[in-house]
């Protein structure tokens, strides 16, 4: 296993868009579109929600505010 590729905080949260119904739930989670969310990862070339929260933010592209949900 490499320990190099582990998150360096265990509360991070990590966007998944692999599957669509992660997508579904992260850009509803984040009040914007499946394409922003993709666009966003792309832009800024992570995965991190709170970096792409504050990206989003930042360039007011989310519609909704965030929802603070958690499973």
């Amino acid at each position: 296993m490499d320990l190099q590729n582990l998150p360096k905080n265990p509360h991070m949260e990590l966007i998944e868009v692999a599957e669509e119904s992660d997508r579904k739930y992260w850009a509803d989670r984040l009040g914007v579109s499946c394409e922003t969310l993709k666009s966003a990862i792309r832009a800024i070339r992570n995965m991190e929600f709170s970096k792409v929260q504050q990206y989003l933010t930042s360039n007011n592209l989310n519609k909704t505010p965030f929802k603070e949900s958690f499973i």
